[in-house]
C-alpha cells in the first residue's frame, strides 16, 4: 500500500474509534446524561461519606478512585452477592466480615474503583484484608480489639492486582473527608466509577404507618456500566434484614442486563444504623419470620414497597449507562404457566445481541424478538418441561400432590409481541397469535426514534377466548430492563485494560 494511503486508513481508523457515548476524557456529564444526577438529597442520619485519589489506574493522575461510606454507630449490615463461581477476594473477605461478626457492629464499607481484585490469588486476599483492617485503624479499632469492622469492595479490570501500597496511603485521606453533605455523597459516587459516563446516586424520605411523624431517609450508591447481568444470593445476614434486601435484589437488580456477563464483584450491601428511629421502637420483622409467622404488618407491607421501589430506580440508573447506550428497554412477559417461564423469556430476550443491535440501528427487526423466545433456557431443551404449574390437591390419605397443566410453557400460536411506544401512543402490533403483522416501518422507525421503548410479549393471548373459558389461569409478569448495542460497546471494551 502506498504510504498516502496507510496515513488515510490510521486516520481512518482513529476516526472510527472516537467515543460518542463513553464517559469525555475530562470525565464532564454528557448533557444528555445530567438529568440523572441530583443536584440535593436527604441522606440517613448517622451515616457519612468520604473519597480520596489513590491512583489505582495509572492512567488516572487526579480523580478520586477510593470511596468511603461508613456509619458513626456501628450498624447491622447484610449483604448479596454474585453466583459466579469465581468470587472477587474483596467479596470473599466481606463474607468472612460478616459471618465472624454475626452481621452486627459493622462500621462499613471502602470501595476502590479500576482494579477488580478478582482471581488474583493469595496476594489478591491478603490486599482485601489489608483494605479492611487498614479503614479499621482510621476508627482506632484492631482486628484484636473486637471491631467495629468494615467491609471490601473493588471494581474494575480482573486478573489484575491492586496497587496496595497507594491504597493504603489513600484510606486515611478518604476518611479525613468524611462529611454528611450531598457534595461528599457525590464525591463518593463518582469515586466508584470506571467507564460510567455518569455517579448514579439516589436518597428519598419515607414514613411508617405505626409512626408517621417520624422521617426516614435511604440513600443508596451503584456503577456499572458493563460486564452487567447481576446474579446475586448466598447472602449471610440477619433475617429481617437479608430477606428485605433479598427480595428487592430479585426485583431490581437480578432484572437489568446490558451484555449478559455476570461479575465476578457483584454485591449488594445494606446497613441500617436506626439512629433516626423513636426511641422504644420494636425493629420492624419480616413477614412469614418465626417471630411474626401469622401476617405482614403495616411497616413491614410498607418498608417492602420503599425498599423495592428504590433499588429498582437504582438499577435502571445501570441500565440508562450502559456501555456505548442509547436506548432503555423494558421487557414485559406475561405468561399464564408459571414466573420461571416469563422470567426466562425475558432475560432471553434481554441478552440477544442480535435484537440489541438492531434497536441501535432502529430496525423493527421483530423475528429476533422471537427467536431469542425460542431458545430460553429451559424452554428449548424441554418444551414440555414440568414448570410447576397447575394444581395442588388433596389425594387419598391426606397427601398434597402437584397436579401439573398439561399445556407446554410456549405456545407460538398463543404468542404476541408488540412495541409500547415511550410517549404513550398507540401500541405497534408485530406478531399476533402466531401470525405476522404487516408493520408499518415508518411508524417503527419513530418508535426506536425514542430514548425509552417497551416490548410487551404475551405468552397467553387467546384473542380474548379466554376470559370466557371456564378454565382460568393465573396471570405471571416478569419485567426486565436492557439497553441497545451500540458501535460504542466494541470500542470501550476493545481496550479496556489500557
Amino acid at each position: 500500500m502506498a504510504p498516502g494511503r496507510v496515513t488515510t486508513g490510521r486516520l481512518l481508523s482513529a476516526f472510527t474509534q472516537i467515543r460518542h457515548y463513553s464517559a469525555p476524557a475530562e470525565r464532564s456529564i454528557p448533557a444528555a446524561k445530567q438529568k440523572y444526577v441530583p443536584t440535593s438529597g436527604t441522606y440517613p442520619k448517622g451515616f457519612l461519606a468520604g473519597s480520596a485519589h489513590a491512583g489505582v489506574k495509572a492512567s488516572n493522575t487526579k480523580y478520586d478512585d477510593i470511596a468511603l461510606v461508613v456509619s458513626e454507630t456501628p450498624c447491622p449490615a447484610a449483604a448479596v452477592i454474585t453466583r459466579n463461581v469465581f468470587k472477587a477476594a474483596p467479596i470473599v473477605e466481606s463474607q468472612k466480615v460478616l459471618e465472624k461478626w454475626n452481621n452486627q457492629n459493622i462500621r462499613g464499607v471502602i470501595v476502590n474503583s479500576g482494579c477488580a481484585n478478582a482471581v488474583t490469588g493469595l496476594k489478591g486476599a491478603e490486599d482485601a484484608v489489608t483494605m479492611a483492617r487498614t479503614t479499621d485503624a482510621c476508627f482506632g479499632e484492631s482486628e484484636s480489639s473486637g471491631g467495629p469492622a468494615s467491609l471490601v469492595m473493588s471494581t474494575g479490570v480482573i486478573g489484575q492486582r491492586l496497587p496496595i501500597d497507594r491504597i493504603e496511603a489513600a484510606i486515611p485521606k478518604a476518611h479525613a473527608s468524611l462529611g454528611s453533605t450531598h457534595e461528599h455523597w457525590m464525591r463518593a459516587a463518582q469515586a466508584i466509577c470506571t467507564t460510567d459516563t455518569f455517579p448514579k446516586l439516589l436518597s428519598r424520605t419515607f414514613t411508617l404507618p405505626s409512626h408517621p411523624e417520624t422521617e426516614y431517609s435511604i440513600a443508596g450508591m451503584t456503577k456499572g456500566a458493563g460486564m452487567i447481568h447481576p446474579n446475586m444470593d448466598a447472602a449471610i445476614a440477619p433475617e429481617a434484614m437479608h430477606a428485605f434486601l433479598r427480595m428487592g435484589v430479585n426485583k431490581s437488580f437480578n432484572s437489568i442486563s446490558i451484555d449478559g456477563d455476570t461479575s465476578t464483584n457483584d454485591t449488594v450491601a445494606l446497613f441500617a444504623n436506626g439512629v433516626a428511629a423513636p426511641s422504644g421502637f420494636e425493629p420492624i420483622k419480616f413477614p412469614g419470620s418465626p417471630t411474626r409467622p401469622e401476617s405482614t404488618s403495616p411497616d413491614a407491607a410498607a418498608l417492602i414497597t420503599v425498599m423495592n421501589d428504590f433499588l429498582t430506580d437504582l438499577a435502571k440508573l445501570v441500565v440508562r449507562d450502559g456501555e456505548g447506550a442509547t436506548k432503555f428497554i423494558t421487557i414485559r412477559v406475561v405468561s399464564d404457566v408459571s414466573i420461571v417461564v416469563a422470567r426466562r423469556v425475558a432475560m432471553s430476550i434481554s441478552t440477544s445481541t442480535l435484537l440489541k443491535t438492531a434497536i441501535y440501528g432502529k430496525d423493527a427487526n421483530w423475528g429476533r424478538i422471537l427467536c431469542a423466545i425460542g431458545y430460553a433456557p429451559g424452554i428449548m431443551e424441554n418444551p414440555g418441561q414440568d414448570f410447576r404449574t397447575g394444581k395442588l390437591v388433596q389425594a387419598k390419605g391426606g397427601k398434597i400432590i402437584h397436579v401439573p397443566h398439561k399445556r407446554p410453557p410456549v405456545d407460538i400460536n398463543r404468542l404476541s409481541l408488540a412495541f409500547l411506544p415511550a410517549d404513550g401512543s398507540e401500541e405497534l402490533k408485530l406478531f399476533t397469535r402466531g401470525e405476522p403483522e404487516n408493520v408499518d416501518e415508518a411508524r417503527a422507525k419513530e418508535i426506536l426514534e425514542m430514548e425509552d421503548l417497551e416490548i410487551s410479549v404475551k405468552l397467553n393471548d387467546d384473542g380474548g377466548a379466554g376470559e370466557s373459558s371456564s378454565e382460568q389461569h393465573e396471570l405471571f409478569e416478569a419485567v426486565v430492563w436492557t439497553c441497545d448495542l451500540s458501535h460504542e460497546y466494541v470500542t470501550i471494551n476493545g481496550d479496556y485494560r489500557t
